[in-house]
């Protein structure tokens, strides 16, 4: 089936992202949210990354005003019963992804995908919630999503071969590298990457050295762009909490044990970037 209108539900930093790279690779766009404020947010971060584009000489102000006129809000769900494919990318908890689901499945026409943004949740119980569980698949992206090249794909035990197709050829026309994974708890980016996360909270819990020190060492000494702390604050000590807890679930291995002073910062109300205190402070 052509994918001609596209939906997400969640206007937050990955639903917006996704929202403009799906906008700009000429897709009619529903952005769903809870309520008006949401979606109105959403579309503030999506203007204002098309702007800085058109500053940066990344596009023209036709192109950005392209984008825009291609881009629907929305507050209720019914609006996805127009749509060819939904990606879901509400918060990182599973009761609430199932009731999108739950829903979607009872609005959307049969042959409509229904894809999850999630960063670590098993696809096979998302797919359950649904009576088409061959069309539910992974589509995870990374953050920032018009920047990070990166989709990963992930098939559930029940997705069928032409939803996968069909996911990984709109990844490429999102102008994204698609990567295959299976359906583990994290798969494979945040199976990796968490535990290094978590692992650097450790070292900060237990003295080992500084929050600039431990960042310093993973930038300098092993070549990464932001280290393990800042880009904790940056993805959402939150969402870094809730996948820890979905591998440690999964596995029942101490090894995905979530560090107490994660937890801690989280139940502060210390999320990172978004609340403007997590690792670091920020203005």
């Amino acid at each position: 089936m052509e994918i001609e209108a596209f939906g997400i539900v969640g206007a937050g930093q990955m639903g917006s992202g996704i929202a403009q790279v799906a906008a700009i690779s000429g897709l009619n766009v529903v952005l769903n949210d809870i309520d008006s404020t949401a979606v109105e947010r959403g579309i503030q971060t999506i203007t204002k990354l098309l702007n800085r584009g058109v500053e940066k000489g990344r596009m023209t102000e036709a192109d950005k005003d392209a984008a825009l006129g291609k881009i629907k809000t929305s507050i209720d769900l019914v609006d996805m019963a127009s749509v060819d494919f939904v990606v879901e990318a509400a918060t990182e908890n599973e009761s609430i992804k199932y009731r999108i689901f739950k829903e979607l499945d009872r609005i959307c026409r049969p042959q409509v995908i229904l894809a999850t943004n999630t960063s670590s949740i098993p696809i096979g119980r998302i797919a359950a919630q649904t009576k088409r569980p061959d069309k539910v698949i992974g589509m995870h992206f990374m953050n920032p999503v018009p920047v990070m090249k990166l989709v990963e794909i992930i098939r559930g035990l029940a997705t069928s071969e032409q939803t996968f197709q069909t996911t990984w050829e709109l990844a490429k026309k999102f102008g994204k590298t698609p990567a295959e994974a299976n359906d583990f708890p994290g798969f494979i980016s945040n199976r990796i990457l968490l535990p290094m996360i978590n692992e650097a909270v450790y070292c900060l819990y237990h003295g080992v050295g500084t929050r600039e020190s431990i960042d310093t060492v993973m930038k300098l000494g092993m070549n990464h762009p932001m280290g393990p702390l800042e880009l904790a604050d940056l993805i959402g000590l939150d969402i870094c909490l809730a996948i820890m807890e979905t591998l440690f679930e999964g596995f029942k291995d101490s090894k995905y044990r979530p560090c107490p002073l994660l937890r801690k910062y989280v139940e502060t109300g210390w999320l990172g970037r978004k609340t403007g205190r997590g690792f670091y402070e920020y203005n």
